[in-house]
């Protein structure tokens, strides 16, 4: 009998291996990614208090109404000016990136572009 692979368990256990090395500090928080089939999801975490600092996805009223012609990728990148200029305004300049698990490709890959184009460092 053929097994299928649950990709997102798959996902779940290289996500859980990479944190063993990656954790927000106060000084440098954490910045996490999310993607879900139709929208993407940021925060920036610092995990020695356990509160997220600044959180933006594509599910926010604001946001939806100026990525309604967008593609994906696109979205991705604006969401992570967002959550760029969201750490700006609270004097975060620089993050640790959590891959969440994901390849660094395509709206991943668009998220941490974003963010660095919009001054974030990692």
């Amino acid at each position: 009998m053929i097994k299928k692979i649950n990709k997102n368990n798959e996902r779940v256990k290289r996500h859980v291996r990479l944190r063993h090395h990656l954790a927000g500090t106060t000084a440098r928080p954490r910045l996490c990614v999310y993607r879900s089939l139709s929208n993407i999801y940021a925060q920036i975490v610092d995990d020695e208090k356990q509160v997220t600092l600044v959180a933006c996805n594509t599910t926010q009223p604001e946001i939806k109404k100026a990525i309604k012609d967008m593609t994906n990728k696109e979205q991705a990148k604006y969401v992570g000016e967002q959550i760029a200029k969201l750490a700006k305004k609270k004097k975060i300049t620089e993050v640790v990136f959590d891959r969440g698990g994901y390849l660094y490709t395509g709206r991943v890959k668009e998220l941490a572009d974003g963010a660095r184009a919009a001054g974030l460092v990692f």
